[in-house]
């Protein structure tokens, strides 16, 4: 009976209480690093659409004028029109833009975001 006992204990599974800690730590690191990225990738997604809105000027000045505008709007504090890089290509203003934001872990530890795009 004891070998009975002794096989059926090895078969089992589960979680002991410091992978369960473990566990636990992990979920809250990766919800607030993921509660601090989803706003920067919000953020991104406004830069994108108001360099597509400001890409229909015909002057650089008013391409960055109506970036800063669309930005005033959204609420976007990463880069300014200043910062744009406007050229024409085959009679098309092509605006393009490249930046970094931080998010401090701990520490002198931080997890740097690089963005980087142009309108097509």
């Amino acid at each position: 009976m004891t070998m009975h006992r002794t096989a059926s204990r090895s078969r089992q599974r589960g979680l002991s209480f410091f992978g369960l800690v473990f566990l636990g730590v992990f979920a809250v690191a990766a919800f607030a690093i993921g509660g601090q990225s989803v706003p920067i990738f919000l953020e991104n997604v406004a830069i994108n659409r108001a360099a597509e809105k400001a890409k229909f000027e015909t002057t650089v000045q008013g391409v960055q004028a109506a970036f800063d505008r669309a930005a005033a709007i959204d609420d976007i504090k990463s880069i300014q029109g200043k910062d744009l890089d406007v050229v024409k290509r085959g009679g098309k203003t092509v605006v393009s833009y490249k930046y970094s934001r931080e998010i401090p872990l701990a520490g002198p530890a931080f997890l740097v975001y690089r963005f980087e795009g142009q309108t097509k």
